[in-house]
């Protein structure tokens, strides 16, 4: 018997068009935090997949609905199961990987929380406004509690995996309320996975700058991970288009390539820690990415004009002292 006839799948209706809510420029305020919505999608791991060693600088949540396989978060293993969920991020080292027999599906939620000024957003005083004040402290409550998680995957006793499907069907079938709903399914998303670690007119949401928001996701992949071997296949498989079109966006918008905008990232970096750092330029030039000091020798001399070690003596002695 097959995985499907075994039993119906509750998220099969997320299969047909799965990155669907992905397109909607979703942000809100919620009490003293501005939240924007980069993913919000099903996606399928087919058996063996892996996705390598990666981070990121927000919050992204996992939950499996279906199949298994295993997640390496920080210097730990773990195995993953249907019913499991894991928050990675922000900047939790990790890597993915679907198990050798079974695919595994995934539900994922990649968010950036950011806190907002307190001079222009104050919470209200006591019975200005209905609600607000319980909104403020909830926010606070949750948002509070994000960085104190483990890693460590748990099972969604309190159905955050739901939330997605209602998100969706709110979507498919033009609710009136649309934001509304997806406003809430994430607020409850956040809520209901916490709590799992711890026992009008109608809408028409403005579309992506695709072009545009490619480029900050890959922008901000490289800037999280451009220590690492970091190839534009890489990159483009992250952005979820092919190497060339990501080749075309840097050209677009840089008028350079992806591998000058690599550089260009790697390089300043380096001059920041030559400046006010006492490493070794081999220490540094491996750890940024470079596979040698001969070869960041070759690059900073053709990039800036100077050695790094004659760029040190330059500029690191004010710093150093």
């Amino acid at each position: 018997m097959s995985r499907s006839a075994a039993k119906t799948f509750p998220f099969q209706m997320m299969m047909e068009q799965p990155k669907a809510l992905d397109r909607l420029d979703i942000q809100f305020r919620w009490g003293g935090y501005g939240i924007r919505v980069h993913k919000l999608h099903f996606a399928a791991f087919g058996s063996g997949k892996v996705i390598d060693f990666h981070k990121h600088s927000d919050y992204e949540f996992h939950y499996i609905p279906r199949g298994r396989g295993r997640v390496n978060l920080g210097d730990d293993m773990f195995a993953l199961q249907e019913g499991n969920l894991y928050l990675t991020g922000p900047n939790v080292l990790h890597r993915q990987e679907a198990d050798q027999q079974e695919p595994m599906e995934e539900l994922c939620l990649h968010i950036d929380i950011t806190r907002l000024d307190e001079t222009s957003v104050a919470p209200p005083e006591a019975g200005q406004v209905w609600g607000e004040q319980w909104e403020y402290a909830e926010a606070e409550a949750c948002i509070s509690l994000l960085d104190k998680l483990p890693l460590q995957p748990v099972e969604d006793n309190y159905h955050a995996m739901e939330c997605f499907l209602t998100a969706y069907k709110a979507w498919k079938e033009n609710q009136l309320g649309l934001y509304t709903v997806i406003k809430q399914s994430v607020i409850q998303i956040l809520l209901r996975t916490i709590s799992a670690y711890a026992h009008v007119p109608r809408l028409h949401p403005p579309s992506r700058d695709m072009k545009h928001y490619r480029y900050q996701l890959a922008v901000q992949f490289i800037q999280d991970n451009f220590m690492a071997q970091l190839t534009i296949e890489k990159v483009a498989e992250r952005v979820q288009i092919s190497p060339r079109q990501l080749q075309r966006v840097f050209r677009e918008m840089t008028g350079a390539t992806f591998s000058d905008y690599v550089e260009k990232v790697r390089l300043a970096n380096i001059c920041g820690e030559l400046k006010s750092s006492l490493r070794t330029i081999e220490q540094i030039a491996f750890d940024n990415g470079f596979s040698s000091s001969n070869y960041l020798h070759y690059v900073f001399k053709k990039k800036l004009g100077t050695t790094p070690t004659q760029y040190r003596d330059q500029y690191g002695g004010k710093e150093l002292l």
